[in-house]
């Protein structure tokens, strides 16, 4: 039974591993005031019903300073980029954190820090 008790653990861990977004890469270019985020990410996408669904940029406090909402599944494209544009940051900013969701189970995964030049 011990044996069995394992595995089930194993594999729970395993899948509970597997649905979480990958943040790959992060890029961030300033036009004028605002910036776009170029950002990469990478999640076992299974269709309609699990899929990344969106991600944000936040400020070092918690503010959110944009959401790009992903409205389909990427199930044969992984990793993939999407952009967001217009993102105001305020002055005396140094870095953002950004944070990906899923439609399945939220927020998840490992955020990505990224220093402004």
């Amino acid at each position: 039974m011990k044996p069995l008790i394992a595995l089930i653990a194993t594999l729970a861990t395993t899948a509970a591993l597997a649905s979480d977004v990958e943040i790959v890469t992060v890029q961030a270019v300033q036009s004028g005031t605002t910036w776009r985020f170029d950002v990469t990410l990478r999640h076992a996408d299974t269709g309609w019903e699990h899929y990344a669904d969106g991600w944000e940029v936040l400020a070092p406090d918690g503010t959110s300073l944009g959401l790009r909402v992903l409205v389909h599944p990427h199930v044969n494209e992984q990793p993939f980029t999407r952009s967001l544009g217009g993102v105001m940051i305020p002055d005396g900013i140094p870095e953002v954190t950004i944070r990906a969701r899923d439609n399945v189970d939220g927020w998840t995964g490992t955020p990505f820090t990224l220093a402004l030049p």
